[in-house]
């Protein structure tokens, strides 16, 4: 009788070990077998909202033009066919002799401050909207060739200097742009938080409280 109790004894003490090895086993493969990777939710680029942005931007621009300079840009349409004819049948304006930042004729702070703002406008709206650094460059350079030989050309031939200043500074100016304002997200105090993303991105708060989707 006693060897019975001893052999069941045994026994269970067997079985409790083995369950409890058993046990560790499956913790220590649950432990070290790698996790399913996270998905990575992508935000799909839009481009519509940009491009309505840089289309409004760019016309309001020309009207401006039109307005501070009607020569040569208030010139009546019957003019138009000549203007676009120098346009895409002479190359861009540039003046090595000229002064520095002043190749296309244009004063320096046009070209530099007022094109490096417009091209940080139009970068900053397409990196909002998830397109990027590249393709918010691609985006700024295809919208200043728009500005220059479309919107502009009517006007005056193409800045040679314009056409790659805009989206060289678009980028610089833009990506620091973009950075700051989603470091503003950071500032705890509501009024500061929205009066800084307002002056990093007017017109692109405007327009998402207005509805648009980024």
């Amino acid at each position: 009788m006693l060897r019975g109790t001893v052999l069941r004894g045994t026994v269970l003490a067997l079985t409790v070990c083995y369950a409890l090895t058993q046990a560790g086993v499956v913790a220590a493969q649950e432990l070290h077998e790698p996790s399913a990777p996270a998905r990575l939710e992508l935000q799909e680029p839009n481009l519509l909202v940009p491009s309505l942005h840089a289309s409004a931007l760019m016309l309001s621009m020309r009207i401006g033009e039109a307005y501070i300079w009607p020569d040569p840009f208030a010139d009546p349409p019957r003019d138009w066919g000549a203007h676009y004819e120098a346009a895409f049948t002479q190359p861009p304006k540039w003046d090595s002799q000229a002064r520095a930042f002043e190749w296309d004729g244009d004063p320096w702070y046009i070209n530099v401050i007022g094109h490096g703002l417009f091209g940080s406008e139009l970068y900053l709206r397409a990196r909002h909207c998830h397109l990027g650094v590249a393709g918010s460059l691609v985006f700024t350079a295809a919208s200043s060739a728009a500005w220059e030989y479309g919107f502009e050309a009517n006007g005056v031939r193409p800045s040679g200097f314009d056409l790659w200043f805009t989206p060289l500074a678009g980028l610089v100016l833009g990506e620091g742009r973009y950075w700051a304002w989603r470091a503003a997200d950071s500032v705890g105090q509501n009024t500061v938080r929205g009066l800084l993303k307002g002056i990093l991105d007017p017109f692109g708060e405007l327009e998402r409280a207005a509805g648009a989707p980024c």
